[in-house]
């Protein structure tokens, strides 16, 4: 039967997968999108200028001319790979030496080659990270001649977005402690809200760890106290059947011993039935004054059966100025 405590963790530990997971989606959109559009926003800022650049200075010549001789013109504006493309899609120049083929069936290029501005994320063989382009056309006074494409690997942008693997981890670990594994740790990357997400899902998991170590160590610790009594009990039940017992005294002092551990194994039982006391903290203890040599006087009785059996050599030593004690005799 689980105990509160642990049900208390497991639900927390279920809602906190849900929201893990909820958040992980939403700030991993959100950061994603906010970062995509700003590179987009830079680049159709940049690619504008060089728009305007040509219409103004170098759209009196031909576009296959300009790239002959004024090709540079186009790439002082930014730092992203450029490419120059034909009213038919044919890529005339790549600043990177990339021959992609023909570009006509491509989003951008489509819209450039309309007057539109034109954006498109995806692979490249060139590259193994995705990349995002801007297109953008290139004018002859009102005549549409060809279009302008940067285009920018998206891997730098990924790096910013830092929050998104911290995250997945801690989804996993979660996910692990709800399956039962406790000793698995949530590394803390940052001091932040998934640094601090990371602390609550290791403390959870120390707390059930300590509560199943508690929980171990009782049934270990019952289970020798309940050997002790029964033992005893055993011993004596022994002795009183195969021996002629004509002594009155030894008859009382068996039966009595029977008597006295039975009723510490009842004591016993009724801790073991009320087990969650004990795991949260709240067994009591009857504390009163406790002679020690009676104490010992009982063990002695308790065990002088056994040792007579095993031939064993026992003896009793007291100091009778033993001073008495504040403790639960029965514990």
């Amino acid at each position: 039967m689980k105990s509160i405590k642990k049900r208390l963790v497991s639900n927390f530990l279920f809602i906190i997968i849900i929201t893990v997971v909820i958040l992980e989606v939403l700030i991993i959109n959100i950061v994603g999108e906010n970062y995509y559009k700003n590179l987009e926003d830079n680049m159709y800022n940049q690619i504008r200028v060089s728009s305007d650049l040509y219409l103004r200075y170098f759209s009196d010549s031909s576009l296959k001319d300009n790239v002959l001789n004024n090709v540079d013109t186009f790439w002082k504006q930014t730092t992203a790979q450029v490419q120059i493309v034909d009213t038919k899609g044919n890529v005339l120049m790549d600043s990177i030496g990339v021959t992609p083929g023909n570009l006509s069936q491509m989003e951008d290029i489509e819209k450039a080659l309309k007057g539109e501005r034109g954006r498109w994320i995806g692979n490249v063989d060139y590259d193994n990270e995705r990349v995002m382009t801007i297109a953008y056309p290139l004018k002859s006074g009102n005549n549409i001649v060809g279009a302008l494409r940067f285009i920018s690997s998206l891997r730098e942008v990924n790096k910013e977005i830092t929050i998104a693997e911290p995250l997945k981890e801690v989804t996993l670990v979660a996910e692990e402690m709800a399956a039962g594994n406790y000793k698995i740790q949530s590394k803390k990357r940052y001091d932040d809200e998934v640094g601090k997400l990371s602390d609550t899902l290791n403390y959870m998991a120390e707390e059930i760890q300590k509560e199943d170590q508690l929980k171990n160590e009782f049934i270990s610790s019952m289970s020798h106290e309940l050997r002790t009594p029964l033992t005893s009990i055993k011993g004596w039940a022994i002795t009183l059947k195969n021996k002629d017992v004509s002594s009155t005294d030894m008859l009382f002092d068996g039966l009595d011993i029977i008597e006295k551990e039975s009723d510490r194994l009842t004591s016993m039982v009724e801790e073991l039935l009320d087990f969650s006391k004990f795991t949260s903290g709240k067994t009591t203890l009857k504390q009163e004054r406790v002679n020690i040599i009676d104490v010992i006087l009982q063990i002695k009785t308790q065990l002088t059966p056994r040792a007579v059996r095993e031939g064993i050599d026992f003896r009793v030593e007291l100091n009778e100025d033993v001073p008495f004690i504040i403790s639960d005799e029965k514990k």
